[in-house]
C-alpha cells in the first residue's frame, strides 16, 4: 500500500511528518529517515484493527461496479 506523507523541516531541528489521509496520524524524527520510519510505524498502528472496533455483519456481501 502506498500512502503519501508530508515532511516538514523544523526550525529547531528534525522533521515532523504527517499523513493527510489519516486524520491525527503524525510523528517526528531527527532525520528524514528516522521520521519516515516513525511514521510508517504510526500508520501501521493507526490501521491496526482494535478488537473492540471490529464489526461483524450478518448480511450478504455483494460487490458493485460504479
Amino acid at each position: 500500500m502506498e500512502i503519501k506523507v508530508i515532511l516538514e523541516k523544523q526550525e529547531e531541528g528534525g522533521y515532523t511528518v504527517y499523513v493527510p489521509s489519516l486524520r491525527g496520524c503524525i510523528s517526528q524524527g531527527e532525520t528524514k529517515e528516522e521520521a519516515l520510519s516513525n511514521i510508517k510505524e504510526a500508520i501501521e498502528l493507526y490501521l491496526e484493527a482494535d478488537e473492540n472496533e471490529i464489526v461483524i455483519y450478518e448480511g450478504e456481501v455483494a460487490t458493485i461496479l460504479v
